[in-house]
């Protein structure tokens, strides 16, 4: 099954560098894996991922991603 996968901001530098432009990449997943695991492949550290949302609701890390479904993860922001 394949997901999209967005990395925003800073993150987008752990998707492969034809990707990093649209901050996004089509992934092979197998039944099952999880937001989790789609960082692991990419190897984004856990602590980088502040934000996750499948299909525009908000998630853990260890929700569950079915075929066709939208991943998009964002780091910590910080302001004053």
């Amino acid at each position: 099954m394949n997901v999209d996968f967005y990395l925003y901001a800073s993150l987008a530098g752990y998707l492969p560098e034809e990707a990093r432009a649209e901050k996004k990449t089509i992934v092979s997943v197998p039944s099952g894996a999880t937001a989790r695991d789609l960082l692991k492949r990419f190897a984004v550290p856990e602590k980088e991922a502040k934000l996750v949302f499948v299909n525009g609701v908000r998630k853990n890390l260890d929700a569950v991603v079915s075929d066709g479904d939208r991943v998009g993860v964002f780091p910590p922001v910080g302001g004053g």
